[in-house]
Formats: structure tokens, sequence, C-alpha cells
């Protein structure tokens, strides 16, 4: 399953890249699923070749999430994908282009795909084709919140 959520934000796009790469800012933006880093890169900001080990409740479950900062180029893009965790696959395109405002468009870009087969696909049709939007959504407008405000 693919989906693209765009966000624009009235900050310059190298503010938005490291924003979108700070840990903590990730945490703060998943607050209500109890998001948190607990192995790799606990703290700060990622690059190139780090991990980050995630652990989270969704639907009433605990989950365990590792992924690694697979590409980079500041502040163009930068793409996380998972090394181990809930998904059968999961791949995270992070985009920021300058607008002619001195703002952003940030895109992400997400390739996802349940486990169990014909089980994970009903999954995926059911509830996490909507669910999944919704939750980057959040986290881009929670950016978007850190990166507008006051330096």
């Amino acid at each position: 399953m693919n989906f693209e959520v765009v966000t624009h934000v009235m900050a310059p796009p190298e503010r938005v890249f490291d924003i979108s790469l700070d840990v903590d800012v990730h945490s703060a933006s998943m607050a209500g699923s109890a998001e948190e880093a607990v192995d790799g890169v606990t703290a700060g900001g990622m690059r190139l070749g780090d991990t980050v080990t995630w652990r989270a409740r969704h639907f009433g479950l605990h989950w365990r999430m590792t992924s690694t900062i697979s590409a980079y180029d500041r502040p163009a893009y930068f793409v996380d994908e998972q090394v181990s965790g809930p998904f059968e696959r999961w791949y995270h395109a992070h985009r920021f282009h300058g607008d002619d405002h001195g703002g952003t468009v940030m895109s992400d870009i997400v390739e996802f795909a349940a486990p169990l087969g014909p089980l994970g696909r009903a999954a995926e049709l059911l509830v996490l084709r909507h669910y999944m939007p919704r939750l980057i959504h959040m986290r881009n407008q929670y950016i978007k919140r850190v990166a507008e405000s006051a330096p």
C-alpha cells in the first residue's frame, strides 16, 4: 500500500529537514501512541546510517520497530526504512522543497505492507489505509508548529 501526505510549512527547508530528523520531536508528535525511542539514537538528530528502535502503543497493543536512515541528502530528502518490526515492509521517503515565499513543501511518501498475507491485506484495506496517513498528517502538523515557532 502506498500514500503521500503533503504539508506546507512556513520555514526554510533546512529547518524543517532537521526538525523532521529529531528523535525528541518525533516522540512528542506521537505522544498519543506513547511512542518513545528505546534503543539506538534515543535523543537529538539522526544522520545517514543511524538506527532507532521505537516502542509505541497502537490499537491497544505495544509494538517495537527498528528503523534506519537509509538515504540522506540535507536538506532535500531522507529515507527511513524498517529493519525489524510489525510491518512486512516499511519505506518512508521525506522530501523537502523550498517554495517562493521562504517556506517548505514537505512530502511524505510511504510504502508499506502488513504481515500475514491475506489477513494483512485485509487489515490494510479496512484499517491501515486510513490510520497510517492520519498518523503521518498528525506528525506533520506537529513538525509544522515547531518549525514555524521561534527558533
